[in-house]
């Protein structure tokens, strides 16, 4: 502090006070600068009342608290004094030292009239011993001491200290609850903030600390424009990234927001009358989306779900829960690169979902732009290739072209269950389901050559999984061989497809005699009913070789037209490679 300012405490400290009614004022620190005394001001007033800035007559510039009475100023300045949150060598003033006012900002450049000094009153208190101030040399650094930034953290309320623990957990240095309590955890993630912002560690945040600490959330937060959306059609309130999406349309059962300015997020909100059944039918649906990728951890409750989706080229996350005859949520779709700030926009989605009345109803008129690719106007995944299979044995093994199955990065069964290639050779392959499998029924193959013109039927997958059962296909053995003498095949007159090929040959007792193949007749341009099928005895020996033992058929008497298609829709499955 200037000697003109240690003139004013000596005359205080010599027991010269001032009246009740003159203004008093609590003087914590000079500086040389206007600049630096503007950003002194601004750290004292994010933790302190009453601050003032007056220019002094040496030049520098003086920071107050105040204007109190005389006893107020004394309380005043034993308590931030001993607190450690002002320094050692604050003092009480008048009037007398201070000029134009440059804090509060807006407040005017007014002049401060002297107060008139009078006969002070006795005073029986031992008068508190104070230093002798010293001139800070170049007061630019408004960092405060450990001590000091506890004493101002103290000054925080229960709210500002939840603010900076949700602050700190949005940038990823804490991690449990939002309690404004900082105890261990809080400190530690103080510790860690500072370190990763080149601070010196000490677990406590100073005034500035903090400052930065709230301006860089701000910064993030009005970067994704997050906005309170309430969605009144759809009966849901939610806070969502409003500045990176836009409204597209409502499709039944979802409010659909496309991305806006290039931003790659997309957002779903999820609105439909239902329970719990309905939840978890919606749970199955939402898992056939594009918009759902297949690694990602997924989760059922009682009465909600999760999904979470991690592909190369998007992330999503979705989150439904049933509550009062209601089913609703939210997806979140975004690219990989921004999945940091994604997880904690969910967290702010799922947090501020409101579920309110109303919900979505579908629009019958739309179910002509409905396809089996689309669901709700979205696209559903679907494999790059899908043919039939069968059965084998009671333990879910599946017999069908090696074809089928090749350069797959997965293969399904029924679109539910993930199998992996067990063996192949000669044409099939023997897939092997990743969970334990128990068939309704599976292939019991013949043990005789068959007879010409006899009836068959092709048990397959016609569509490709257009139909959620298999297809069965009537003909004709038509030859013990193939068209270039192939005795590994026969010849059948069927009108199959290219979805059957897999497919159990089933002849009218109900053992299989063979599997529905493709025959390469390269440069042939074979008639459509042509077709062909990889003989019993072939199938029988494939399956030796791998360790499955082909069951054979026991019975004679011909069957019923429903019992053999009960008995091949039960073997045959859908094999689903995906890339």
């Amino acid at each position: 502090m200037s000697r003109s300012i240690f003139a004013a405490l000596f005359l205080t400290a010599s027991g010269v006070a001032f009246s009740a009614a003159a203004q008093s004022w609590v003087q914590v620190e000079a500086l040389p600068d206007l600049r630096t005394a503007e950003e002194r001001a601004r750290a004292y007033s994010s933790a302190l009342k009453d601050v003032n800035g007056f220019r002094l007559r040496s030049g520098w510039y003086a920071l107050t608290l105040g204007p109190y009475s005389v006893a107020e100023a004394q309380s005043k300045l034993r308590e931030l004094r001993g607190a450690g949150i002002i320094p050692r060598d604050s003092y009480i003033s008048d009037n007398g030292p201070y000029r134009q006012r440059f804090w509060p900002i807006g407040a005017g450049a007014t002049n401060i009239a002297p107060a008139t000094p009078v006969q002070p009153a006795p005073d029986t208190t031992a008068p508190e011993a104070i230093p002798t101030p010293v001139v800070p040399a170049a007061p630019v650094d408004l960092d405060e001491t450990p001590r000091e930034a506890r004493a101002s953290e103290a000054l925080l309320s229960r709210d500002q200290k939840k603010e900076l623990q949700v602050a700190m957990q949005w940038f990823g240095f804490y991690n449990s609850a939002i309690d404004g309590s900082f105890g261990r955890g809080t400190r530690g993630s103080m510790a860690e903030w500072q370190k990763n912002n080149g601070y010196e560690v000490t677990g406590i945040l100073t005034t500035k600390q903090r400052k930065v600490l709230m301006d860089n959330y701000t910064s993030a937060l009005a970067a994704l424009g997050l906005g309170q959306v309430n969605e009144v059609k759809a009966g849901i309130e939610i806070t969502m990234p409003i500045g990176l999406v836009e409204f597209d349309k409502y499709e039944y059962p979802f409010v659909q927001y496309r991305e806006k300015d290039g931003s790659g997020i997309e957002a779903l909100l999820i609105s439909q009358p239902g329970d719990e059944n309905t939840l978890f039918g919606l749970y199955e649906i939402m898992q056939t989306l594009e918009i759902v990728p297949l690694e990602g951890e997924r989760s059922k409750g009682r009465r909600s779900f999760t999904l979470t989706g991690q592909g190369d080229d998007i992330h999503s996350y979705t989150y439904a829960r049933a509550e009062g005859g209601y089913v609703k949520g939210f997806t979140l779709v975004y690219p990989p690169a921004k999945a940091a700030d994604m997880a904690r926009v969910i967290e702010i989605m799922q947090d501020s979902m409101v579920i309110t009345e109303g919900t979505l109803t579908p629009d019958l008129s739309d179910a002509a732009a409905q396809g089996v690719d689309l669901l709700s106007g979205l696209d559903v995944r679907k494999p790059a290739l899908s043919r039939s299979g069968f059965y084998v044995d009671g333990r879910g093994h599946v017999l069908t072209t090696a074809e089928a199955v090749a350069s797959c990065g997965r293969i399904t069964l029924d679109d539910t269950y993930e199998a992996t290639v067990k063996a192949t050779g000669n044409g099939l392959a023997l897939l092997e389901p990743s969970t334990s499998l128990v068939p309704l029924n599976y292939a019991r193959f013949t043990t005789s050559i068959g007879r010409l013109r006899a009836p068959v039927a092709v048990a397959g997958y016609s569509y490709e999984g257009a139909l959620d059962a298999p297809t069965l296909t009537y003909g004709t053995l038509e030859d013990l061989k193939g068209l270039g003498g192939e005795a590994e095949l026969s010849r059948l007159d069927l009108d199959a497809l290219p979805g059957d090929v897999g497919g159990p040959v089933l002849d009218m007792t109900g053992a299989v005699s063979g599997m529905l193949v493709d025959h390469d007749l390269t440069g042939k341009a074979l008639p459509s009913a042509v077709r062909f099928s990889l003989k019993a005895s072939e199938l029988a020996t494939f399956l030796s070789e791998n360790g499955i033992t082909a069951a054979a058929s026991e019975d004679t008497a011909q069957l019923d037209a429903e019992d053999i298609v009960v008995l091949g829709t039960d073997m045959t499955v859908l094999v689903g490679c995906w890339e």
